[in-house]
């Protein structure tokens, strides 16, 4: 019997999901306006993104006159890389949907709702300075080194960040500042022409690999390194990390 092919890689879902996460800096456009930053954005398994703008912004203006039909509206993510590398940029996302205004009774509620799960401190502006909207979102858009891909609402709504997402910023800052061996160890099973002259850094983890990002002479190059399992705990993490650091690579090199 043929075994089943091994996931090594997010779904587009659940990358678009982690980008978000790791965010920490969006725009939101709006037709016949320029595009305006939010304060605050949250991803949530309903299926909208909830955003904060200026209350007195044109932004807020208009989706408020557009009544309960709401606004075409795009809103734009940047993932940046929790270290000083040449270019932080990880991912874009495009969240494209239709932009609805929170109900004035109903933005603390909602601030307080949003702040279990992101507890973010410009959500004490809402009702203040800052107004909450909705993006309901009818499709997304990630991008990366590999290109883009695309992700329907529904999908979206059945996935998940990856696992480990709260803590990747503090595992990458910790390897780059205290385990250059480690990191040099992953990079040994990249191409000797690839690693040549080049920087190399820990870009991301998740549950399903590494991924290092290589600062060539030339052009930057984000490549995935695989486990061979999933990892399903903060115990199996550790242990495949440790396992692509100290053992033959035999899965092959994945270029993201």
């Amino acid at each position: 019997m043929p075994h089943a092919a091994q996931v090594v890689a997010p779904t587009t879902a659940e990358r678009v999901h982690s980008a978000c996460a790791h965010a920490d800096s969006a725009m939101l456009a709006l037709p016949g306006l320029d595009p305006v930053p939010t304060s605050v954005h949250l991803l949530r398994q309903c299926g909208d993104i909830v955003v904060a703008v200026p209350m007195n912004s044109t932004a807020a203006g208009l989706v408020l006159g557009c009544g309960p039909n709401g606004s075409p509206a795009v809103l734009e993510l940047t993932d940046q890389a929790p270290l000083d590398l040449r270019e932080r940029v990880r991912a874009l996302v495009w969240l494209r949907g239709w932009a609805h205004l929170v109900p004035s009774h109903a933005q603390r509620a909602l601030a307080a709702a949003v702040a279990a799960d992101h507890p973010h401190p410009a959500l004490l502006d809402v009702g203040h300075t800052s107004t909450l909207l909705r993006l309901v979102i009818d499709s997304a858009v990630v991008a990366d080194t590999s290109g883009a891909d695309s992700v329907d609402r529904d999908r979206l709504r059945d996935a998940r960040p990856d696992p480990f997402c709260a803590m990747e910023a503090g595992w990458l800052q910790h390897l780059q500042a205290d385990h250059a061996d480690v990191v040099d160890r992953l990079a040994r099973r990249l191409p000797h022409a690839l690693r040549r002259g080049a920087l190399i850094h820990p870009l991301a983890i998740d549950r399903y690999g590494v991924t290092l990002r290589v600062e060539a002479i030339d052009a930057d190059h984000d490549v995935r390194i695989p486990f061979e399992h999933p990892a399903d705990d903060l115990e199996s993490l550790s242990r495949a990390v440790h396992a692509l650091a100290g053992n033959p690579f035999r899965g092959g090199v994945h270029r993201i």
